[in-house]
């Protein structure tokens, strides 16, 4: 299998690292200065003591000529549009394109390069941060779960086999929307105001205030998710959001890290799909609406 991984940032390496293990993987980015020091140096994974290296052939984003089977996409959400129209000669007619980027909506940006039956959606709980330009820290090893927007003919099993091959446990979802509903319950919710707040995620359970925000956060996703046929019980989704900050207390999110350094953020598509969505069936949810405007402006202040 031909496998094209855009966005060679830490889960880019990741995933493009164990893939080449048992698939024909090129990593494609447009970070000239890490795509050389990829090219000149390999990729190495670190985990638990261990240290693996592996060449694997990295081209510029555009420098493409041939249809990949598979697309994987790893970049920032908001770069996604202009990562396939400088890679249109990725897809071709039998190219899946498949997302396991933060948020959600994705799919609307993936239909316009290839046939809507040909485009996956996912998630995935594999963590891994990037010590530099071409290594990697493996930390976490969580499911991969993926599926299609609408019935499809893709040969899904087959691309379970070669993710569990390359050591991603993978789940093909019947229900693909409500996976994707049940991690903005966390990213729209604790990951989005611990940024917006600028404090580790534990603080937004350990601070009154702050949980209460927290609260209407989750019940405003969960009637929006409703509404989009994905039912969630409110009160056990708050339960359950207050367990992942308990044993996880210290971490920091991509927003946090977003707006501390001065980049912009993808809550465009964490508190951004919620609301629109919401308002797409008339509903009103105006506390992730303050929030993403919150960010927005926090974004332009830097």
């Amino acid at each position: 299998m031909k496998i094209a991984v855009i966005g060679p940032g830490s889960m880019g390496l990741l995933y493009g690292f164990k893939l080449a293990a048992c698939a024909d993987v090129v990593l494609i980015g447009n970070n000239k200065k890490n795509l050389d020091e990829i090219a000149a140096h390999g990729v190495t994974l670190k985990r638990e003591g261990e240290i693996l290296h592996r060449q694997i052939p990295v081209l510029q984003s555009g420098a493409a000529k041939a249809p990949a089977d598979l697309v994987i996409l790893f970049t920032k959400a908001y770069q996604t549009q202009q990562a396939l129209e400088e890679n249109r000669a990725l897809t071709g007619p039998d190219t899946v394109l498949l997302t396991l980027q933060n948020g959600a909506g994705h799919e609307a940006v993936l239909r316009q390069f290839v046939r809507e039956d040909h485009v996956l959606i996912g998630t995935t709980a594999q963590g891994s941060s990037r010590e530099n330009a071409h290594t990697i820290i493996h930390s976490g090893l969580g499911d991969t779960v993926i599926g299609a927007v609408v019935p499809t003919q893709i040969d899904m099993e087959g691309i379970r086999a070669v993710f569990e091959q390359a050591g991603f446990p993978c789940i093909i979802s019947d229900d693909i929307r409500y996976t994707v509903w049940n991690k903005l319950m966390i990213n729209a919710s604790s990951s989005a105001l611990s940024g917006v707040l600028q404090v580790r995620q534990g603080i937004v359970a350990e601070d009154a205030h702050a949980w209460e925000i927290c609260r209407d956060l989750i019940r405003e996703i969960c009637r929006t998710a409703a509404a989009e046929g994905c039912i969630f019980d409110e009160e056990e989704q708050v339960r359950r959001l207050a367990a992942h900050l308990k044993n996880a207390p210290n971490g920091y999110t991509s927003i946090y890290a977003d707006l501390k350094n001065g980049r912009k953020t993808e809550a465009e598509f964490i508190t951004g799909a919620v609301v629109r969505a919401a308002e797409a069936h008339g509903l009103q949810v105006p506390v992730q609406k303050t929030l993403l405007h919150m960010i927005l402006a926090m974004e332009g202040k830097q």
